[in-house]
């Protein structure tokens, strides 16, 4: 039997991959011409090791394909997408959208989707890059005026005294009537067609034996989950582990090439470059 191809293979810790991951992180989805290697990152991380070529296939935000793009070619499984709900903008008080300008905003990473919603939403406003998973307590500490919280902490900030200013998923949604494709999976182009192929195959067999025995892939996404309650765990998993990451649907690509190019036109984003996948 020939010998199989080692595949690194790169995600967050959250409890959307980890459900997304279940299957092929267990052994319960497997290949026979490849092994997987997990590596665990935050998302902003990815980013920049995607800029490397680091890792054979990867999660990344989709405002990083255009740099990493001659790199990588996206997988039509794994897309994290929200839609009509996305990244939350929060302070520790009541804020009126139009006073955004000026103000100092955490957010967490630079290439991140978050980052550039935010951007398109409110160009004028001083970026403060902080971990993830600190933003909501930067804010409350006035720190910054405000935050934009992505992962759990889109269900979990309501807990604290922070209040929404507005959901990015939401206003791209009743402006745009398209969802916002947050997250995604790309993997190395220059790796043979058939390991690309076997790869972005048995990614999507995962998704689908997580969605098909629910209950015990989200027991296992529980110990990524940060403290999430598991009833708004299983509520975080369905936000984001759905029909959307199955497969790429024509209007994810659609959204996502207007967001990139949004990015460029407003001078976020150097270069234009058309979403592929495999």
């Amino acid at each position: 039997m020939a010998e199989k191809y080692r595949l690194t293979i790169a995600h967050s810790p959250d409890s959307d991959d980890a459900f997304m991951f279940y299957g092929l992180a267990t052994g319960k989805v497997e290949s026979d011409l490849l092994e997987f290697e997990h590596v665990l990152k935050d998302i902003q991380s990815l980013n920049v090791d995607a800029r490397e070529g680091r890792y054979d296939m990867t999660a990344i935000s989709y405002h990083a394909y255009p740099y990493v793009a001659d790199k990588y070619v996206l997988t039509a499984a794994g897309s994290s997408v929200g839609d009509g709900y996305g990244p939350i903008l929060v302070a520790a008080s009541a804020l009126d959208p139009a006073a955004l300008q000026g103000k100092r905003i955490a957010v967490p990473g630079k290439l991140t989707t978050a980052y550039l919603a935010m951007t398109l939403y409110e160009p004028d406003f001083e970026p403060v890059v902080i971990d993830f998973n600190k933003i909501g307590d930067a804010v409350e500490a006035g720190v910054v005026d405000a935050g934009v919280i992505i992962h759990e902490g889109q269900l979990n900030y309501m807990d604290s005294r922070l209040k929404k200013v507005v959901d990015l998923g939401a206003w791209w949604k009743q402006k745009y009537d398209l969802p916002l494709p947050l997250g995604c999976n790309c993997i190395l182009r220059r790796l043979p067609d058939a390991i690309k192929t076997e790869a972005r195959k048995k990614l999507s067999e995962s998704i689908a034996f997580s969605l098909a025995n629910r209950e015990a892939a989200l027991e296992y996404a529980l110990q990524f989950a940060r403290g999430l309650d598991p009833r708004l765990a299983d509520r975080f998993v369905g936000m984001y582990v759905n029909h959307h990451t199955t497969a790429m649907a024509d209007e994810v690509l659609e959204a996502g090439q207007k967001l990139l190019d949004m990015g460029v036109q407003a001078g976020l984003i150097p270069k234009r470059v058309k979403l592929e996948y495999v």
